[in-house]
């Protein structure tokens, strides 16, 4: 994955939205190993430290755990990962709809706008 940041929002929080993604999404397969805190932050161009405030951070909400000279690993509780990914969807959604909104197009528009370009497979955009 490719780390692109802004400037609108703390990099760590940036960080921490990336790898829910690889997590939610498979990328990251549950109880794999997550690589070390160097190896990610120099795959992400970021200072360790910034890397570990993220991983913290997902070790709060329970995303990824720490067992104790072995290394960090993505957390086996299927029913989180999928209460994240429901989240995140409905945050992008939430996004979208805000965003159509504050350019003058209505919720029934947008839904259709999703309709038409979405396309046909798997709900998947193909443009």
């Amino acid at each position: 994955m490719e780390y692109i940041f802004n400037n609108e929002t703390p990099i760590y929080l940036q960080l921490v939205e990336k790898l829910k993604m690889q997590i939610v999404s498979g990328e990251l397969k549950q109880g794999q190993r997550i690589p070390s805190v160097r190896e990610l932050a120099l795959v992400a161009r970021v200072n360790p430290n910034t890397m570990q405030k993220a991983l913290t951070e997902l070790e709060s909400q329970g995303l990824v755990y720490t067992e104790r000279t072995n290394g960090k690993f993505v957390t086996q509780n299927q029913k989180l990962i999928h209460q994240t990914k429901k989240e995140l969807a409905k945050e992008k959604v939430q996004k979208y709809l805000d965003d159509m909104k504050n350019i003058g197009i209505t919720y029934e528009q947008a839904r259709n706008y999703l309709q038409e370009l979405g396309g046909k497979e798997d709900g998947i955009t193909r443009m």
